[in-house]
């Protein structure tokens, strides 16, 4: 044999081969399919853990400022890539998990209580570097009941440093193009954005696109992208949803094309987790009916409140309600389109 390192060495097969311990074998009646179940949930942790490392270099390279065409941001996107095609990759991983028919769980089942996949720290860990926090869980009372005290610290830990979403909104307040006064090409700062040429055509655009039903929402309009009551509580700022906007109507300038790429890349991050949790309700369906889950939950009704509560990125896919159509936009400056990438000759 060759000298160096070893495959199995490497990998450190023997304890990744050796974590398989099947509680039915315990007892006279061993369950052929435990083994299945042992391997997905095991393949989802270490998916997990891939997930966590990719996150953890998006948002340390977002907590200074990112140029938004630099490196760094064509990196932040890559990663962020990679991010879905595991998750696509887990929402196919049921596909496997549902070759187990009810029976078959039916085997092993009550030998897990009260384990329960609601107890994966690692994925409450990507919801929370994501943005999703304690308070806006669904049943944050069971939530906190049915975890290990020194787990919640872990969860608590990672609440506490910048979210994603807290770190998007953020770069997204940066953006310099809306600093001008009407002209566009002055130098003092403009007080109020709704005075601003931009804003004031787009506003009367959007207004006049909307049909009789949609009237009351330039309310709407007013107050996810200025005058906002303080008692709303929403994620983005409207100086970052106006920066929002602007990428997403103009995305096809080349300097907007990674931040548009940025944005695109959360929904689907969001998308493919409501999808994961979907499959995940019509499987606990088709596995137990209407019985509770191992760790005490309602079983399909708790995952399917989640699925409507747990969405993170939810402020900037409804910014989608505000677009008009490209042949209506307002014309930008000369120097506004030389910045993002054009030159007139």
């Amino acid at each position: 044999m060759p000298d160096g390192i070893y495959y199995a060495d490497y990998l450190q097969l023997d304890k990744i081969l050796g974590a398989q311990l099947p509680e039915s074998d315990k007892t006279a009646h061993p369950a052929h399919d435990e083994m299945l179940f042992i391997i997905i949930h095991q393949s989802y942790e270490l998916w997990f853990k891939q997930i966590i490392h990719e996150m953890t270099w998006v948002r340390d390279s977002f907590l200074n400022p990112i140029n938004d065409n630099s490196p760094a941001m064509q990196v932040a996107v890559h990663r962020l890539r990679r991010v879905t095609t595991i998750l696509s990759l887990a929402v196919k991983q049921i596909d496997v998990m549902e070759t187990m028919t009810p029976l078959d769980f039916l085997d092993f089942r009550d030998l897990l209580r009260p384990a329960s996949g609601f107890q994966s720290i690692q994925f409450k860990i990507v919801e929370a570097m994501l943005g999703l926090r304690m308070e806006d869980r669904h049943a944050g009372n069971y939530y906190i009941s049915q975890l290990r005290a020194a787990d919640i610290q872990l969860i608590q830990k990672a609440e506490k440093e910048k979210s994603l979403l807290e770190l998007v909104n953020a770069w997204l307040e940066r953006m310099p193009f809306f600093e001008q006064p009407e002209n566009w090409n002055a130098h003092q700062p403009v007080s109020n954005p709704m005075e601003h040429v931009f804003w004031k055509e787009y506003r009367e655009t959007y207004e006049q696109s909307l049909v009789r039903e949609e009237k009351e929402n330039i309310r709407f309009f007013d107050s996810v992208f200025f005058q906002r009551d303080e008692n709303e509580k929403r994620k983005l700022s409207p100086k970052a949803c106006r920066s929002a906007l602007f990428i997403m109507l103009y995305r096809d300038y080349p300097l907007l094309q990674l931040p548009y790429q940025l944005l695109n890349i959360l929904l689907d991050i969001d998308e493919l987790l409501s999808t994961w949790r979907y499959r995940h309700v019509n499987m606990v369906q088709r596995m137990i009916g209407t019985r509770v889950g191992t760790g005490g939950s309602s079983g399909k009704n708790y995952l399917r409140a989640a699925l409507d509560k747990h969405y993170v990125f939810s402020e900037i896919a409804e910014l989608t309600s505000f677009l008009i159509e490209r042949q209506h936009l307002p014309t930008l400056t000369s120097e506004l389109e030389q910045r993002l990438g054009f030159v007139k000759n």
